[in-house]
């Protein structure tokens, strides 16, 4: 905090009305990770075209909806998304977009269109959507393990009281 030591300070900030009182409010809050209020919210990803939702249950992972945002620290909610494979993809994505994954031994790379990853893991193509937005860190890794997703409309989070999230 600065305090109003020269005369030539105090004059100029008289003049643009900034008292010291003024000067004692305006402070940045900073939310510990330990200190940050979490709240759980549920969405239903039935009809909802992929990119769309994953933005904003993104930024809810990354608690940008709160006032207390503070991007260095782990301040958001955690989301439980239900319905996943009733998740639609426009356009031509469904038959021409590919997801790779890789065993780890050489030439393990695995290819599969987005329409074979629906039908066998509908899961896989809300996270990788979701994980593509948040942070290339341990910070967002810490972020992605608030996401709960589950196929159909059913999941064991009813003890956290989830809040339904509007899409709208």
């Amino acid at each position: 905090m600065r305090a109003l030591s020269t005369p030539t300070r105090r004059a100029s900030l008289a003049l643009r009305g900034i008292t010291q009182e003024r000067l004692n409010v305006m402070k940045t809050i900073s939310v510990k990770t330990e200190d940050a209020a979490r709240a759980w919210h549920v969405v239903d990803l039935e009809g909802q075209t992929v990119g769309r939702v994953a933005t904003k249950i993104a930024s809810i992972l990354r608690g940008k909806h709160k006032t207390s945002f503070t991007p260095h620290n782990d301040c958001g909610d955690f989301v439980v998304a239900v319905n996943a494979e009733k998740v639609v993809l426009t356009g031509a994505k469904l038959l021409q977009k590919t997801y790779a994954r890789h065993s780890g031994y050489p030439g393990g790379i695995k290819e599969e269109t987005a329409q074979v990853v629906l039908e066998k893991y509908p899961e896989r193509i809300i996270f990788q959507a979701v994980k593509g937005m948040l942070p290339k860190n341990s910070l967002g890794r810490r972020q992605l393990k608030k996401f709960k997703i589950y196929n159909g409309a059913d999941h064991p989070h009813s003890a956290q009281n989830p809040q339904p999230l509007p899409l709208g």
